[in-house]
């Protein structure tokens, strides 16, 4: 590090922004640990696989949820310029590489980081090809016009074929099959190649440093001790250490406290100039005063025109949050707050519920979402939470042509409806075509239309459907993954919304509703609901001092039913002998107590119950959380 150009020293020129992209478990991680290695910012004493997947729940399901941004340094030879043909000419350069998260569910993550980039490192398997995520993301960094590099990774496997996936790949971004580089970042082959096509390949930075400042918010995390760390991208000007800044969307006025670099642990720096990423501490505590996608200028002679920004995401899906001990309502609040700093993703708005008292309804951009938030909500802020089942958002329009917005089963209204609205997505699956009747006999169960059909090459196809969201959210992804032997890949996106037979499935406890259990669903699958929800409490709930019926119902009409069978007193113990009608005397009196007891009894439903019976349908994640 010590030739390496210092921060706000850099000239633009030498300053290369780019970061990788692929599907998930395509060695995103493992490329970035070579390429930390390689330009000497981590030594072989402090390495670690997956160096930069901070977060343990990151380590433990070997999966990339946060973008992480790195400042590297690389000498380009002579001979290496001379090979690789760098106009820019030998010299030491200045990389900053954003590692980005490959699943669906964090695609808003990988959004943000390619704003703050000018080329994208397109990551492929050459052992399993072209995938859904692949496609995906090459679009939105087609859409943000960035350079691609085509990578194919992996070469070393036993099952690679380099050759063909070359070929699809040059197709796909329109260069030549020997113009898709190869590595192996396990092992280390042409990770060198790789950094010095980087370097040609790559646009330096454009922006005017004699301009007001200007630097777009990409990504912003909540530290304990030091409050908001703001990570930027600066455009135009410089940011220097005691500067006073202005966020220009809440005209906020902070001081900065330090200014630097990620390197890939904080560095200090004076200043950061035209090009650079780096990071900003002010000492603010609230985590509202900085969003991600504002832009930040300096207080005195700033800019007057903000960035571009971001567009926000649209939540997917919704389930409550609820605490176990209802005295952590507020630390849910507080932890809500700090970790939508973190996962701007996320929405919530209090609510409550009568089984479960006060809560969150929280929204997010699939399972996977959900599962890694109550996760880290539970690690990071020793919280004991409850997760109602996942629901997406409907549209429910009534006869006397009223509309509302149904985000929670309990706010389906009564009363004659005309029509009920669901969200649908357009899904690209991608699969060996040995598997193209499976996928569409599971498609047709899930009421999906088929909108077309490519033949990527000779055995691998891409087929495209709208699905209601509602079929894809429980064990849609699941089903594929088995119906396939683990082959195709899936990717969707929010494609407006269409009319459907939807009907309200209530569960009523001894003739009263739990709204917790309560769903919407199509009618044809509401008796199935209904049957799998009874007979799942039937076996739940413990029994009580009377019988307990538990009925699913839509509207007035019941369409399941279990009993409880009440625990029974042996009354007939000490009464040995004697006439018979003495036993019956006693067995009709106990029989008129458990009425009595009936009617004023209420059933008690442990905690156990709900957190296994919201835990239906397993949901699109293995235990891994791979999709």
């Amino acid at each position: 590090m010590t030739n390496a150009p210092q921060p706000g020293k850099t000239d633009a020129g030498i300053i290369r922004n780019f970061c990788i992209i692929a599907h998930i478990d395509h060695g995103k991680s493992t490329l970035a640990d070579r390429m930390l290695q390689l330009t000497g910012v981590v030594d072989e004493r402090a390495a670690r696989a997956q160096y930069l997947d901070r977060m343990d729940i990151e380590r433990e399901r070997g999966i990339t949820i946060k973008s992480q941004a790195v400042r590297m340094p690389w000498t380009v030879t002579d001979e290496a310029a001379t090979a690789h043909g760098v106009t820019s000419g030998p010299g030491t350069y200045v990389l900053n590489m954003i590692d980005t998260p490959g699943h669906v569910d964090f695609t808003y993550e990988v959004s943000r980081s390619l704003e703050a980039c000018e080329a994208a490192i397109l990551l492929v398997d050459a052992a399993q090809g072209i995938e859904a995520q692949t496609l995906a993301n090459l679009y939105l960094a087609m859409g943000a016009d960035l350079h691609i590099i085509p990578v194919l990774n992996k070469i070393d496997l036993p099952s690679a074929n380099p050759e063909k996936y070359a070929a699809e790949l040059a197709g796909l971004v329109g260069c030549e099959p020997e113009d898709v580089l190869r590595v192996s970042a396990k092992s280390g082959v042409g990770v060198e190649a790789l950094l010095n096509e980087i370097v040609k390949q790559t646009p330096a930075p454009v922006g005017n440093p004699d301009a007001p400042a200007r630097a777009l918010i990409f990504d912003s995390v909540y530290d304990t001790y030091r409050g908001v760390v703001t990570y930027v991208r600066v455009v135009d000007g410089k940011l220097t250490h005691r500067d006073r800044i202005k966020m220009m969307s809440t005209n906020a006025v902070h001081e900065m406290l330090e200014v630097g670099v990620i390197s890939p642990e904080p560095v200090k720096a004076g200043e950061i100039g035209v090009g650079e990423v780096g990071y900003l501490i002010t000492g603010v505590k609230d985590v509202r005063q900085s969003r991600v996608g504002d832009t930040v200028t300096t207080q005195h002679g700033g800019a007057t025109e903000p960035l571009g920004g971001y567009k926000h995401p649209n939540p997917m899906v919704y389930a409550g949050l609820y605490p176990i001990d209802g005295d952590q309502f507020g630390e849910l609040r507080e932890a809500l707050e700090k970790l939508q700093l973190n996962d701007a993703a996320l929405t919530y708005e209090p609510e409550t519920s009568g089984a479960l008292g006060f809560g969150f309804r929280c929204g997010f951009l699939g399972l996977l979402h959900m599962e890694i938030t109550r996760d880290r909500l539970e690690r990071e802020f020793n919280l004991d939470l409850i997760s109602t089942a996942p629901n997406v958002v409907y549209q429910v329009l009534m006869e006397d042509g009223s509309e509302n917005e149904v985000t929670n089963p309990s706010e389906f209204p009564e009363g004659k409806i005309a029509e009920v609205r669901e969200p649908v997505v357009k899904a690209t699956i991608l699969s060996p075509s040995e598997f193209i009747g499976t996928i569409m006999e599971l498609c047709q169960n899930k009421r999906g239309a088929l909108q077309g059909m490519d033949y990527l090459s000779e055995d691998r196809v891409e087929m495209r459907y709208v699905l209601p969201m509602g079929e894809i959210v429980f064990d849609f992804f699941d089903q594929l993954k088995s119906r396939t032997k683990g082959y195709a890949s899936l990717d969707y996106e929010r494609s407006g919304e269409q009319a459907a037979d939807l009907v309200k499935v209530d569960i009523l406890l001894q003739g009263e509703p739990v709204d917790a259990f309560s769903a919407i669903v199509h009618r044809d699958a509401a008796y199935n609901y209904g049957v799998m929800m009874a007979g799942k409490l039937k076996e739940l709930i413990p029994r009580q001092q009377f019988e307990v019926p538990i009925q699913a119902a839509i509207g007035a009409r019941v369409i399941a039913r279990e009993n409880i069978r009440a625990i029974r007193k042996d009354v007939l113990a000490k009464c040995y002998g004697g006439d018979i009608s003495r036993k019956r005397k006693l067995l009709e009196k106990q029989k008129e107590g458990k009425k009595r007891m009936k009617m004023v009894g209420r059933v008690e439903v442990p905690q156990e119950a709900f957190v296994a019976a919201l835990s239906t349908g397993g949901g699109p994640v293995d235990k891994t959380g791979k999709k």
